[in-house]
């Protein structure tokens, strides 16, 4: 049974001429798809635009006509292996998407400012050793006040807003140091310009809002794409539901008006609507959402399915159980949902050492300003020298101290194909003490693939290639992708014939060739075959079974002996089946494993780790993985995992080897150790240079240049970090 859909009335007006269609995709893997989904939608007449963002999976159709229909976009994106369904903003990416604008206006605003207001500070230093005149001096520097004053006004709101919801709460953070330091310098400079000083400070103040600003950009553009993920799951959901009526009927609804004891249709290809158990039909689903396995599993009647559930190959009849927010789905996104809330309290070690360091430097300056007063020096002086000691104390270099190790630590890891999602990574990746393993798509290779090819006569491999060509079984799928170039022929059996549930026959060379199930080819069921999915072939008297699994990554072995030397412990929680994870944990000297957890199962193992005081890392790739991966004290995830477990992972890596894991352990522990060198430095400095300001003996420009000098020296120990090896 096949329905149409009117597509119509989901397009919303962008502005009087045109309207605008926004859709999320499912299927995208490469940047071919974008000049392959535009070029094969802008044939489509009266379709204006057809625009990919690669990066949050979104099509953005416009058009102008009002009575174009964009209908006929579903089943070419359809043909091209794309799914699509309507998306609609929620108002909290809404909200991330025009805080991402105003820190980018900032951002612009203090660069444009610094440039220039460092322009006039470079003719009035020159002038200072030359032949500047003082009205000459005093017009720079109030040009430069005009420039500063409204630009670090409007720039400086992140850093200030920030500060103040910090002091109401009675916390201190980074922003309220940076953000005295800022407005004392400016005010300085004010100052000092008023009563024609030599010196003053707009260029250092604008200077130290761009730099933190960018730091600022690029940390809320990685967290801005890893919600653009998390909501294309929620968008991909099944847009509607078939049910069947009393009468036989079938009408076609949204999930959500769905109400326990009702019957829905399932067609093969579609994803189950609700949680249910089957009255009619027998198929395979891919359940990989509530056990990690890819492999699609053979389901009949009586048995439970639940929302989200991918039908393979047959029709279903279902009693609706539960829906909406009842349904196991909706269950996980909760537990993501709340773990995410539970490990966003970590703490950075900048805002912990803020916290103390503040208020001792603000309280040094107060008290330098009343005992030089109480010493019989004038207010004037008194401020001056206060002044410096805020300067030359200003925490630039703690501010850069953990931020430039982030930045050298993540274009290292780039290199090794590895992604960082957030700053403190670094920090909680040098705690693990334990890491935890799912085994499908972690441990091993995503895909399923021919165990025993080589073992296979070259000619009855051949058959069985060409066989799978013209089957929906994911098991044939995995026969015809993964069989050799040179022995696969690229034309189709078109006589081919498949029985739904048995296999596919077809007649070459005047002999029958069947693949399928052992009964169907009449072969005998080899023994020790429990942990791999069995397909056989037969081909007039030659016949075999092909094994089909999940092959380990290609160096998961020394991986895990090299974790294992380091002193971490080594957990399997998989929720595949007992005899899919015992054979790998064997190969791989694994000892502590557990097999068919569901979701909250993985989440109690983690917690139970926790109370032991362990610091864990979870590795893992499906959406029944996300849960654990986001309420892990750190997680990391195979570029190849669902799209919600890369948003929820603090890290993703690339390629088919599992080097990764050990390789962002080693440089985050070494990253971490250069952050503690670095707020040494900048400790060693303060000892250093706050008795001398508080003596009088450092001027406010001496003050800047020594501030300076501990940035570039923090800056530059930070590089140390691209060439220094883990400490084992």
């Amino acid at each position: 049974m096949t329905m149409a859909v009117d597509h119509s009335g989901l397009a919303k007006r962008s502005s009087a001429a045109s309207s605008t269609l926004e859709l999320a995709l499912d299927g995208i893997t490469s940047p071919s798809a974008i000049s392959e989904i535009e070029n094969a939608l802008i044939g489509i007449p009266g379709l204006m635009s057809a625009r990919l963002n690669l990066t949050t999976h979104r099509l953005t159709t416009e058009w102008v006509h009002p009575n174009f229909n964009p209908a006929p976009i579903f089943p070419i994106l359809e043909r091209l292996g794309y799914r699509a369904v309507p998306f609609t903003n929620n108002p909290a990416e809404a909200n991330e998407n025009a805080e991402t604008k105003w820190l980018l206006r900032c951002l612009a605003v203090a660069g444009f400012a610094a440039l220039n207001v460092m322009l006039l500070s470079v003719s009035v230093w020159s002038g200072n050793i030359t032949d500047i005149t003082p009205e000459t001096r005093d017009f720079f520097h109030w040009l430069s006040a005009l420039i500063a004053l409204p630009a670090a006004g409007f720039a400086g709101q992140p850093f200030f807003l920030s500060a103040i919801r910090a002091v109401r709460a009675g916390e201190m953070t980074m922003d309220v140091p940076i953000s005295v330091g800022i407005l004392l310098a400016l005010g300085m400079s004010v100052a000092e310009t008023a009563i024609h000083a030599e010196h003053a400070y707009f260029d250092s103040a604008l200077m130290l809002l761009f730099f933190l600003l960018a730091g600022r950009v690029l940390d809320h553009a990685m967290r801005l794409k890893t919600r653009a993920l998390a909501s294309n799951l929620a968008a991909l959901r099944a847009p509607t539901a078939l049910r069947l009526e009393s009468d036989g009927t079938s009408t076609e609804v949204s999930p959500d008006t769905l109400v326990a004891g009702d019957v829905i249709l399932v067609r093969a290809g579609d994803r189950i609507a609700a949680d249910g158990t089957i009255i009619e039909g027998t198929s395979y689903v891919d359940e990989s959402f509530v056990t990690g396995e890819t492999a699609l599993r053979p389901i009949n009647v009586g048995e439970k399915v639940f929302a989200g559930m991918l039908n393979g190959t047959g029709v279903l009849r279902i009693s609706v159980a539960a829906t909406g927010a009842s349904t196991l789905l909706a269950e996980i996104e909760r537990l993501i949902d709340n773990a995410v809330t539970v490990k966003s309290r970590y703490v950075q070690i900048a805002d912990r050492i803020a916290r103390l360091y503040a208020p001792i430097v603000h309280v040094a300056a107060a008290i330098t300003a009343i005992g030089w007063i109480f010493s019989g020096a004038s207010v004037h002086d008194a401020l001056i020298i206060a002044i410096a000691v805020l300067i030359i104390t200003c925490p630039c270099a703690l501010a850069l101290a953990a931020p430039t190790v982030q930045v050298v630590v993540a274009g290292t890891l780039f290199k090794h194909g590895i992604l960082m999602r957030s700053g403190d990574v670094i920090e909680r990746m040098a705690e693990v003490d334990t890491i935890v393993f799912d085994k499908t798509g972690t441990l091993t290779l995503p895909e399923p693939l021919p165990l025993n090819a080589d073992a296979i006569p070259a000619e009855l491999l051949n058959i069985a290639s060409r066989l799978a060509e013209t089957s929906h079984h994911p098991l044939a799928r995995a026969i015809h992708k993964q069989a050799p170039k040179r022995l696969c022929p690229s034309e189709v059996l078109y006589q081919a014939s498949e029985e739904a549930g048995h296999g596919v026959r077809a007649t070459i060379n005047g002999i029958e060739a069947r693949l399928g199930s052992p009964e169907f080819c009449n072969v005998i069921m080899p023994q020790g075959s429990e942990s791999a999915s069995i397909i056989a072939v037969r081909y007039g008297a030659e016949s075999a079974v092909i094994r089909i699994g999940q092959k380990m990554r290609f160096d998961a072995a020394e991986t895990i002996s090299s974790l294992m030397k380091l002193g971490f412990r080594i957990q399997i929680r998989s929720g595949d089946h007992e005899n899919s994870v015992r054979p790998v944990a064997r190969a791989l000297g694994i000892s502590d494993w557990q097999a068919g957890m569901k979701p909250a199962d993985k989440l109690i193992a983690l917690d139970v780790l926790k109370q032991k005081g362990h610091k864990v890392l979870m590795v893992g790739d499906g959406l029944n993985d996300a849960p654990a991966l986001a309420a892990a004290s750190v997680s990391l995830s195979p570029a190849t995992g669902a799209d919600v477990t890369q948003a929820v992972a603090d890290a993703v890596f690339l390629g088919n080897h599992l080097d990764p894991v050990k390789v962002i352990l080693k440089l985050c522990r070494s990253g971490r150790a250069i952050m503690r060198e670095n707020f040494a430095i900048a400790l060693v400095y303060n000892l250093i240079a706050v008795p001398l300001a508080v003596a009088g003996q450092v001027t406010p420009l001496i003050a800047a240049a020594a501030m300076s000098g501990s940035s570039i020296l923090v800056t530059a120990n930070a590089l140390r970090a691209r060439n220094r090896k883990g400490r084992h």
